[in-house]
């Protein structure tokens, strides 16, 4: 007797079709924050070890730029690191799947689960990394266009320069009007990709297609789970990343559960 969906074998898969969407309430996202919070305590020594990494990363890329003088591209670069997020949260997908199994996660369960999943998901990241490069290009080009072959403002008059200069300021709008459009295909194409991809036996471009259906479906919802992630990861920035430790690995977790409930396999 054979079966296509095995709660108990914790490197099984649901099946090898795409699940389908479901709407969802508006105020969903507020649940699988609460979930994520749950999966975060209760596995606190591998998941804040995950949000240290990243909060790490994000002090090394600071240093660079302030050592190069280039301060003023920490926006896109923060924009892009976010892009590659759900990539690297892979691990904390992993440790909420198994929660839901009443099983326990190693380092050991999460290195096999990335060897079983590595060739879509370094695909997945190819892409994400494509999308980035291609950002970083147009940021490139905005500040020449604005600021032409003017050297980059000094940490100290960064602000200053954006807010009260005619071209610092045209920068901030055009930049943040741009950026804002390729956050918006990232997070469509991502929102809900990467846990596909681990739970399912589907590609790469169904994985893709699924997750903009998800956000296509339930723009209301997504809308509030894009602003939630947004302002989480804005207080740990502002905490100059000491927040990421606790930020990241919380809508790692989160960011299963709403997998879990847009194709309605919750």
């Amino acid at each position: 007797m054979t079966s296509t969906h095995d709660d108990t074998a914790p490197a099984s898969k649901s099946g090898d079709a795409a699940p389908a969407i479901v709407r969802v309430p508006f105020d969903a996202p507020w649940n699988w924050l609460a979930a994520g919070w749950r999966d975060l305590w209760a596995t606190p020594q591998i998941s804040l070890i995950y949000g240290g990494v990243f909060a790490g990363i994000a002090w090394f890329f600071l240093l660079a730029l302030a050592l190069s003088s280039a301060l003023p591209l920490i926006l896109p670069l923060a924009g892009g690191f976010l892009l590659l997020g759900p990539v690297l949260a892979v691990g904390l997908y992993e440790i909420s799947r198994k929660r839901e199994r009443g099983e326990a996660t190693s380092w050991a369960d999460i290195s096999a689960v990335i060897r079983e999943n590595g060739s879509r998901l370094a695909l997945f990241g190819v892409a994400l990394l494509l999308l980035f490069i291609f950002w970083m290009r147009v940021a490139f080009l905005l500040f020449m266009l604005f600021f032409g072959a003017a050297s980059y403002p000094s940490a100290e008059t960064l602000v200053s320069t954006l807010l009260f200069t005619w071209h610092g300021l045209g920068l901030a709008i055009v930049g943040t009007t741009v950026g804002a459009l390729f956050a918006l295909v990232a997070y469509a194409i991502s929102a809900i990709s990467v846990p596909m991809l681990l739970d399912r036996h589907v590609d790469v471009v169904t994985a893709i297609i699924q997750s903009v259906q998800a956000v296509r479906t339930n723009p209301e919802a997504m809308l509030l789970w894009a602003a939630l992630i947004l302002g989480i990861v804005a207080l740990g920035c502002l905490t100059l990343f000491v927040g990421l430790t606790i930020a990241f690995p919380l809508v790692g977790h989160a960011s299963w559960h709403a997998y879990r409930e847009l194709t309605g396999t919750r």
